[in-house]
């Protein structure tokens, strides 16, 4: 339970931190932001760093399940603000292309996704928050 506590706890706090600032830009609840990727902080980077903390706080940083844990969590930042965000991107695009195609010949398509991944200081804030819960508990 001890490795289980501090991403969890990190992971809580993000989701609800990102409710609370969706809800407040957007003057109204805003519980839909529980379900989709992106936006700040970013809960994926609070939750691997939280494990990572854990680890390494009760197995030592120098055990190989702590440089597991680093080198996964740094896949997963990489990830969410590298690769998701440029496919959110490329989404944007997209969507655009699909709207012109609407307006000149009626194409009707589904919409993509945009908000796909995380700016650097979303991911960041994510991964101060998850160190600093798995060092307070």
């Amino acid at each position: 339970m001890r490795f289980l506590l501090a991403p969890l706890v990190a992971w809580t706090i993000a989701q609800t931190a990102k409710v609370l600032i969706y809800s407040i830009r957007e003057h109204r609840l805003n519980l839909r932001v529980l379900a989709v990727t992106g936006g700040m902080p970013s809960s994926h980077s609070a939750i691997v760093m939280g494990m990572t903390t854990a680890v390494g706080k009760y197995a030592g940083i120098t055990s190989a399940p702590f440089a597991i844990a680093l080198i996964f969590s740094f896949v997963v930042m990489y990830d969410a603000a590298g690769l998701r965000r440029a496919a959110g991107r490329q989404a944007a695009i997209l969507n655009r292309l699909v709207e012109d195609l609407v307006n000149m010949r009626g194409v009707q398509e589904q919409k993509l996704r945009e908000l796909l991944g995380h700016t650097p200081v979303e991911v960041l804030v994510g991964a101060i928050l998850g160190v600093a819960a798995g060092l307070i508990l």
